[in-house]
């Protein structure tokens, strides 16, 4: 079986190592400095307990001579996959299944949903459907991502902590092939449970991430700052809640209070979240896959989302302003 890792950072890297390490053909397509780094040294991994790993991994950014993949992991971020599916394409055959590492609501979303939503199109996604024609989601299998893990240096990712990769089908059946990657990846050395409802659990993700992810780049605030001052901490539960009232709405159910996901957050203590860092960096934000789309989830589903609207408009111009887009 031949896996591809398009997208070779902190995560994309992670992954790639793992599968290395148990004998698994893997590719890890990667551009500029990373990849120059991994072709010349390989791949150091950091460990959180300070040990350093050496991993030789092959990497290129000519995807036409990598031609069909039987598993492609896509962890890139959400702004990066419209302008890479010219190289994504040839990765992709008949048989190949996709697993998305992306933080917010997928673009496949909606297929075998199984309610009145089925196959409605989220156009702040995908708004030709030229997403769907490269990746049809027949070919999807979703995860969650937990790991906390940065780039160093070219060629050098902290593990900072977690190895959890949940999986799901979108229709919630337990497939070969869900059981394939879930063993694979356990096998590896990661967490990776399978899940009857994907959905639930990108929820319990995304309103963390729709939330503190734009204050925190508006404030240059920690997820500690964040959650220790009353003005953000309310903000950020309102936030959550009217993201809450939406899932539910789509058939989702958010396991956690919305006590016990700040509380959460609190206890990671002084950690930048991972648009302010990108904010810093002057690097494209994810805001179409955590605020546009869940917008436009609540004008789909009558739920009115003042708050998440508000902090949207800001951190849209914010991002616009910086040429962060």
């Amino acid at each position: 079986m031949k896996f591809c890792i398009f997208g070779g950072g902190s995560i994309g890297g992670l992954l790639a190592a793992g599968l290395k390490k148990i004998g698994v053909e893997v590719t890890v397509v990667a551009r500029g400095a990373q990849m120059e780094a991994i072709q010349k040294d390989g791949l150091r991994i950091i460990k959180a307990d300070g040990e350093h790993e050496i991993c030789q991994l092959e990497c290129t950014d000519d995807t036409n001579s990598l031609g069909e993949q039987d598993f492609l992991f896509l962890t890139i971020k959400s702004p990066a996959l419209l302008p890479s599916l010219d190289k994504i394409c040839p990765l992709v055959g008949k048989n190949t299944t996709v697993i998305t590492c992306m933080n917010g609501i997928p673009h496949w979303y909606f297929h075998k949903i199984g309610n009145k939503f089925e196959n409605s199109k989220i156009r702040s996604l995908d708004p030709n459907n030229i997403i769907d024609k490269v990746i049809s989601p027949e070919k999807i299998v979703g995860a969650v991502v937990y790991p906390a893990s940065t780039i160093v240096e070219p060629g050098i990712i902290r593990h900072i902590s977690g190895n959890r990769f949940s999986l799901g089908e979108p229709s919630g059946l337990s497939t070969e092939r869900l059981n394939y990657l879930s063993n694979n990846l356990k096998i590896a050395g990661f967490k990776a449970p399978m899940q009857k409802n994907i959905r639930d659990e990108i929820w319990l993700k995304l309103i963390g991430n729709l939330s503190f992810n734009p204050i925190s780049a508006l404030t240059g605030a920690t997820l500690e700052e964040i959650c220790n001052n009353e003005g953000t901490e309310k903000i950020v539960r309102k936030m959550m809640s009217e993201a809450k009232i939406i899932a539910e709405k789509l058939g989702a159910r958010i396991s956690i209070s919305l006590d016990k996901r700040i509380d959460g957050a609190r206890k990671v203590g002084a950690h930048k979240t991972s648009m302010l860092q990108d904010i810093e960096a002057r690097k494209p934000i994810e805001i179409d896959s955590i605020l546009f789309a869940v917008k436009e989830l609540g004008e789909l589903t009558e739920v009115n989302t003042p708050q998440i609207d508000t902090i949207l408009s800001l951190i849209s111009q914010k991002a616009q302003l910086l040429n962060c887009l």
